[in-house]
């Protein structure tokens, strides 16, 4: 039960961050299957947005796993929870006018289509980026061994082998990666956002 808790509000609104920063705060939501490359593109295009002297940050599932979320497994339950935090806070990320870039399986449609709700009723922009790599080929890829693992049976509830991933069906930006190589991914991202006036 939670007692006595009052929602502040801050003293500096979001209008005049946007007018401070120079730039409108949203979250860059990054999901596809392990390997699939999403850490790899987020990386690149953090940089980019940086050199352009764009306020941004990437949280990335293994870092954030090594914190905030160190106390959950990877059954759904857990997998729910993993999402609702991040969305909790890219939610403020975005309130601060910064661009959070999130790097996340996220496998069910139903749990990041809850965050995108809990940005868009607070007006704050979200952009659900899917890395659609074949299953195939990301457990040809495997950098941390965990495909092999799980085929052996010794991760259990590992997604794409024996839990589900729910691919979006109207991602806002689509990026097949056996088409498309990193370079061309972030520049991709970069127009739907300077076409969207997020930058």
């Amino acid at each position: 039960m939670v007692l006595n808790l009052l929602l502040r509000s801050s003293s500096v609104q979001h209008s005049e961050r946007v007018a401070l920063l120079k730039q409108k705060g949203l979250t860059l939501w990054f999901t596809g299957l392990s390997a699939s490359g999403k850490s790899t593109i987020a990386c690149a295009l953090e940089q980019r947005l940086l050199h352009m002297h764009k306020f941004a940050y990437r949280l990335d599932g293994d870092n954030i796993r090594h914190g905030l979320n160190k106390d959950l497994g990877f059954d759904h339950q857990s997998h729910a929870e993993n999402v609702r935090r991040i969305g909790e806070v890219s939610k403020l990320f975005a309130d601060a006018a910064y661009i959070a870039i999130t790097a996340f399986i996220a496998p069910f449609q139903a749990d990041r289509a809850i965050v995108r709700d809990l940005h868009e009723k607070a007006g704050l922009g979200f952009v659900e980026i899917f890395i659609d790599t074949p299953l195939s080929v990301t457990e040809e890829r495997d950098p941390k061994g965990l495909y092999k693992l799980a085929r052996s049976g010794v991760i259990k509830d590992f997604t794409g082998i024996d839990s589900p991933y729910e691919a979006p069906e109207h991602p806002d930006i689509h990026i097949k990666t056996v088409e498309c190589p990193v370079p061309q991914a972030v520049e991709t991202i970069m127009k739907y956002l300077e076409d969207g006036k997020y930058i």
